[in-house]
């Protein structure tokens, strides 16, 4: 007889006297000689826990998802997991998820929740939109989102009248590469980054930690790139995961990037290492661009960067042999010191001149599948009548968080009254959590849609929660690159509790506004087939095949047939912007010191880890057990000279007085003595989700200043400095 741990723990109990079992339940046990018959499926959807969404298959056993596996069709995993995906059941199954729509009867900060019923929760919500919008106009409520779901919050917003529409991850991340990029080049890199490291010869990451990201699809091109031969330079003042891969890692003195940069193009320039054919093609102000750089050189930059000069001249010569089959990351998250845009504008530069844009073994150019309408058969939502909040910044294509939040506190240019935060942690996300609390309490309406309970719903009015992305329809996923790919989400499990999917939210919540004509359809499943049909996708294939790919479609590299186009005013490769110049900026970008730590202080520097993904999954079990909380590098010798020893727990305090919780010391020779650096996305203090609950520190908390990017309104957040004192 084949009994389980539980079983034989239940028959243990009665043998012992324990708890009585009943007559019928003690059969039943007998009874397992003859094993259930297991009802499977493998259903394919696509992942959520970060925004790669790579397409899975979702193994399921008597209505109880046991396996996660990379779909390999799909181009974003190719068949392969990360642990984060591979987790994704520990969330779907996360017994602190947030069950039941809820009402907060108390103060923010100091909630008390009365369950309610949806009808009664987006009741309440509509009520609060219908009055902001008929006392402040429509442009008084704004979202804050980051996940697939947010795009039909987006819609929402649109046909109530309102454009502002934000995420952290223009101000707060990729924003300050995508205008450096596109002043440089008309268009961004990408997301995901449309870099082809599997065939690139010479690599270059600048804060880049690749490995410890996890980017699927992209992780396995660098594995691929390095194990065919790629050199590779990692310029981080940590060495990093990366950077045990690296031919050179410079250990760079943190906030000196462009320093580097600009001696690297002063060589380039000055020893005509250029691809010459190509910039003679496609580009235009080099004459500008080598006077601008020429006193940049590579003795100036040692002083700057403390990297050897000689190292910086055979690194770029290095590079310059490998043209155009070169990829200088452009990195993810880059808000960094404040002149965040023009390190990118740096960075974009170099990649021109090594000719790398739109050349194999460097950038493609990335291609949209073609005749999937975003919004077929809807009306066109109203025109805005005033204009989204992207701040005194002119490169702002986004409304931004800083700006709606300064907005929201001031009350200028106009009033915002009503947040919806959709998947996204704010408190963990912005700088200077004081600054978020003060504008959430000028708000007459606060509603956090999301699966886990952490702390920033403590500040809400309304609880919306959403099913996990195994128990949901969402949008499709249209893969742009190098393979053009349509993939669906679909649940694999019925949704548990009262959870429920935000395309449904929000087409209820748009019917109690009176929206109903841009909610026509009467599910996710009609809407998705009506974008489908205009690409002449069977919908029921899609389901069952999860992914379907349109090989030979895209045109990646220039060709005799495909001449690149370049979206600048020029209509090519900028190396000297006279748009900047007109507008009172730099053309080229030029270095400015940045300020030291005071003595006795760091620079605080923070990053990634692959077993997690920002703040949404450190209460995941299985993720929780590899990696419980977060550790503060520092260098060995300071350590000693300090009087800490490697594993003691140690306290944090900033320059101005913020306090961290305890966290513990990591001893160590792979980072520069002048930085500490530890994983973003711990130190949670919401007692709700239980085994996050003060695991390791809260670089946030201690993020209290910021550098505004002049261009685009970016928030440059390594900026702070820390002094370490013994735990109390």
């Amino acid at each position: 007889m084949s009994l389980s741990r539980r079983d034989f723990l239940k028959l243990a109990t009665v043998a012992a006297g324990g708890t009585a079992i009943s007559v019928p339940i003690f059969k039943s046990v007998m009874a397992m000689g003859k094993k259930p018959e297991t009802v499977a499926s493998n259903i394919p959807t696509f992942c959520e826990i970060c925004f790669w969404n790579c397409g899975e298959i979702a193994r399921v056993e008597n209505g109880k998802v046991v396996k996660l596996e990379g779909n390999p069709t799909d181009p974003s995993s190719r068949g392969k997991l990360c642990a984060r995906g591979n987790a994704g059941m520990g969330s779907l199954y996360d017994p602190d998820r947030l069950k039941h729509p809820m009402l907060n009867v108390g103060k923010r900060g100091e909630p008390k929740w009365k369950k309610v019923s949806w009808d009664e929760a987006l009741g309440f919500i509509a009520e609060k939109m219908t009055k902001i919008k008929a006392t402040y106009g429509p442009e008084a409520v704004a979202l804050i989102s980051h996940g697939t779901g947010g795009s039909f919050w987006k819609y929402l917003l649109k046909a109530y009248g309102s454009q502002n529409s934000t995420a952290p991850s223009f101000a707060q991340c990729r924003g300050p590469r995508d205008i450096g990029y596109t002043l440089t080049f008309g268009a961004g890199p990408g997301s995901p980054e449309q870099i082809d490291l599997a065939n690139s010869k010479f690599i270059v990451l600048i804060g880049a930690h690749l490995g410890e990201n996890a980017h699927n699809s992209q992780v396995q091109d660098f594995v691929e790139g390095i194990a065919r031969g790629a050199k590779l330079v990692v310029v981080d003042p940590r060495f990093s995961t990366a950077a045990g891969k690296a031919t050179w890692w410079l250990p760079i003195k943190p906030g000196t990037d462009i320093a580097l940069l600009l001696a690297w193009i002063n060589i380039i320039v000055q020893e005509k290492l250029y691809d010459k054919e190509y910039i003679n093609k496609y580009a235009i102000g080099l004459k500008e661009l080598k006077e601008e750089v020429k006193t940049y050189t590579p003795e100036w930059a040692s002083k700057e960067t403390e990297i050897p000069a000689d190292i910086i001249v055979e690194t770029v010569r290095e590079m310059s042999r490998y043209k155009p089959s070169v990829v200088v990351h452009p990195g993810r998250h880059t808000a960094w010191y404040g002149d965040d845009t023009q390190r990118s504008r740096a960075m974009a530069i170099l990649t021109a001149l090594m000719g790398s844009w739109g050349r194999e073994g460097g950038y493609y150019f990335p291609t949209k599948v073609a005749g999937i309408p975003e919004y077929p058969n809807l009306p066109s939502p109203p025109e805005p009548q005033r204009l989204k909040l992207s701040g005194d910044w002119p490169y702002a294509v986004e409304a931004t968080t800083t700006s709606l939040r300064k907005t929201t506190i001031t009350g200028k240019p106009y009033p915002v009254k009503g947040w919806i935060a959709y998947d996204c942690h704010i408190l963990k996300t912005l700088p200077n959590q004081k600054e978020t609390i003060e504008a959430i309490k000028n708000l007459d309406l606060m509603v956090v849609v999301d699966v886990l309970p952490y702390a920033h719903i403590d500040w809400a009015d309304v609880i919306l929660p959403e099913c996990t992305y195994l128990e949901r329809y969402d949008d499709l996923k249209v893969g742009k690159g190098k393979v053009l790919s349509v993939t669906i989400r679909q649940p694999v499990v019925q949704p548990m509790y009262e959870s429920k999917p935000s395309w449904w939210m929000v087409r209820e919540l748009g019917i109690k506004l009176g929206l109903e004509a841009y909610f026509p359809y009467k599910d996710i499943e009609e809407y998705l087939k009506a974008r489908l049909d205009a690409k002449s996708i069977r919908f029921e294939e899609l389901k069952e095949k999860g992914t379907i790919t349109f090989p030979d479609t895209a045109n990646p590299f220039i060709t005799s047939g495909n001449e690149p186009e370049f979206d600048t005013d020029s209509g090519k490769i900028e190396l000297y912007s006279k748009a900047l110049k007109e507008q009172g900026f730099d053309p080229v970008p030029k270095y400015k010191r940045p300020e030291m730590p005071p003595e006795g202080y760091f620079r605080l520097l923070y990053g990634r880890s692959p077993l997690h993904t920002f703040s949404r999954t450190v209460n995941n079990q299985w993720l929780w057990e590899l990696y419980k909380e977060n550790e503060l590098w520092i260098n060995a010798k300071r350590a000693k000279a300090l009087g800490f020893k490697n594993g003691e727990y140690v306290v944090l305090i900033n320059q101005d007085g913020a306090r961290s919780n305890r966290i513990k010391l990591k001893a160590t020779e792979r980072i520069r003595e002048d930085c500490v650096y530890m994983v973003h996305g711990f130190g949670h203090n919401s007692k709700e989700t239980k085994k996050a609950y003060k695991k390791g520190a809260d670089d946030q908390s201690l993020i209290t200043r910021y550098a505004i990017d002049p261009l685009m309104g970016g928030t440059g957040m390594r900026v702070n400095f820390v002094k370490i004192i013994k735990e109390a």
